[in-house]
């Protein structure tokens, strides 16, 4: 009998109607099916196939029950992407594993499923198994739980010795260990798996430093795999964000990441989260382990009170009160680039941005205008001539060609000097007969820069960044997506706007703008905001101008 390909029929019953997911599932599963057929990926049914036939036969229920688990369809499918998709080497092509599911859908008992497989059958001789959490306490929830699971089964259980801080598997040399974080301590582990629990809970710059070590620490295995598994939560700027905008900037083909594998269980509709069928999104075990019942229940108790709506909206729709996701696609950006140059728009009316950036090594200044009901973007970029080679080690960009094809300017030594971007305006003006109407600047910019453009005769106007911005992004979205706004042959200012991220807080209502990771530079898309925010705060009394009818 043929091995069953779980993915291709998962997707299947999803395009079809059968099985209600959300937008980011549909999408990873596009990723993949469309890269098993152009040969992108290898799908090995036999590996695929086997952890599932492992988990099914040897691993149980250990609370309320001791069967054996029977896998629904969404988490076949996600066994066999995790093992079935392999390299030309038959090793697996994913190494971190981004799980983000409703609570009550069995993700501890997912999780433990996969230590046991990996302990027992993946083949890896001397294996490190890690369950990692803040506290011991924490970590020990998923460890305990594998315990459990494998000792109802005597072939398993008869291998395994629980010692005092660990569970020792003679036969594999292999050793299963809870952690609590201790990123100094953690640089000499040489993990096969990681398996990191509710990870929206992880504070700040603790978790994403522990992350990073235990992420780093898998390089000394033939196929490692570190696995996140976590509901939504209350915690900002953390690991959760951080992977967050990751998967969803990977979903939307914005980052040329290969080793990523997120699989984000979440509503589609804030407006609907008290709709059973839009909640299946973010529960895709209703049915099995939680029931419509349970959540008409509590959608009658959340809608009675705005703090137990906004935690129905964390736990059972996966969106956090301040959720980041990716912005704009990458072919939506990609079908922005226009070449077009300043000569072919000379003698307009146009409007301005600056952004100054508070690091200080990297300046842009945008000018945009008008012509035929289309906005061209035409942005400059300064860098300090002593600061080139480190950013481009530090924000993997060539910084050295973008020099050479002018969109950047050396500017000052270690400093920018805010001077050449006075120069720059002054430039369009008398070099390309622009009459730039209006400036928008962050508050922050240098004061003597704003002097001396309104000193030649510059309007300027300070931008507040923040939630405020939402209008003008929301329209320029619009803009952008509609095919009227064009980047002026600028390949930096196109990586700016695919580093974007919003930040929704489900309070207000309104969102920023935030990079997609640390290293990410957003400065020129800030730059075409601010010009984009005098734009439309001015426009009743200058839009007929910047029209360039005439």
């Amino acid at each position: 009998m043929p091995f069953r390909n779980c993915i291709v029929e998962y997707y299947h019953k999803i395009t079809n109607g059968e099985i209600v997911a959300g937008k980011w599932i549909l999408l990873i599963y596009e990723i993949i099916v469309r890269g098993l057929e152009k040969g992108e990926f290898v799908f090995s049914a036999k590996k695929a196939n086997k952890a599932i036939k492992f988990v099914e036969n040897f691993c149980h229920h250990c609370e309320g029950r001791e069967d054996l688990l029977k896998l629904e369809l969404w988490q076949k499918a996600c066994l066999s992407v995790i093992f079935g998709i392999v390299d030309e080497d038959g090793l697996r092509i994913f190494r971190e594993v981004f799980i983000v599911i409703g609570r009550k859908n069995g993700k501890t008992l997912f999780a433990s499923a996969i230590i046991a497989y990996m302990a027992y059958l993946d083949g890896e001789y001397g294996a490190k198994i890690y369950c990692l959490a803040p506290k011991l306490e924490q970590a020990n929830i998923v460890y305990d739980n594998f315990f459990q699971m494998i000792k109802k089964e005597p072939e398993l259980g008869d291998i395994s010795k629980k010692r005092r801080s660990d569970i020792y598997i003679e036969d594999f040399n292999t050793v299963i260990k809870p952690l609590a974080f201790n990123a100094k301590k953690s640089d000499g582990f040489n993990p096969h798996l990681v398996v990191n629990d509710e990870v929206a809970s992880w504070r700040g710059d603790p978790g994403l430093k522990q992350y990073e070590v235990m992420k780093s620490a898998l390089g000394a295995r033939r196929q490692p795999l570190i696995l996140s598994i976590s509901t939504a939560g209350y915690e900002n700027d953390g690991i959760y964000d951080e992977l967050m905008k990751r998967s969803t900037a990977f979903l939307k083909g914005n980052s040329k990441e290969r080793r990523l594998l997120p699989f984000l269980y979440m509503i589609d509709d804030v407006e609907r989260w008290n709709d059973i069928e839009e909640l299946k999104k973010a529960n895709p075990n209703m049915g099995v382990s939680v029931f419509p019942d349970f959540f008409r229940e509590e959608i009658a108790i959340a809608e009675g009170s705005l703090s137990k709506r906004a935690e129905f909206l964390t736990k059972y729709c996966n969106i956090k009160q301040n959720s980041s996701v990716a912005w704009l696609d990458y072919q939506t950006v990609e079908n922005a680039g226009a070449a077009v140059t300043l000569e072919d728009l000379r003698n307009s009316y146009a409007v301005g941005g600056i952004d100054l950036s508070q690091t200080t090594d990297l300046t842009a200044a945008t000018v945009i205008i008008e012509k035929g009901g289309e906005l061209y973007a035409f942005t400059q970029f300064f860098m300090p001539e002593n600061r080139v080679e480190s950013a481009q080690a530090a924000d993997g960009v060539p910084y050295d060609i973008f020099i050479k094809k002018g969109i950047v300017t050396l500017s000052g030594e270690n400093y920018v000097d805010y001077n050449d971007v006075y120069k720059w305006f002054v430039m369009l003006r008398e070099k390309y007969d622009l009459f730039i109407l209006k400036i928008g600047y962050d508050r922050y910019s240098a004061q003597y820069l704003v002097n001396a453009l309104e000193e030649y005769g510059f309007q300027t106007d300070d931008v507040f960044q923040g939630e405020n911005l939402a209008p003008v992004i929301r329209e320029f979205e619009g803009i952008i997506k509609d095919g009227n706004f064009k980047i002026a042959d600028n390949n930096l200012l196109k990586a700016h706007f695919l580093n974007v991220a919003l930040k929704h807080n489900m309070e207000t209502r309104k969102f920023r703008p935030v990079k997609i990771e640390q290293r990410a530079r957003i400065d020129g898309f800030v730059s075409v905001i601010d010009a984009m925010t005098v734009r439309q705060k001015y426009y009743g009394e200058i839009g007929e101008m910047l029209k360039n009818e005439g």
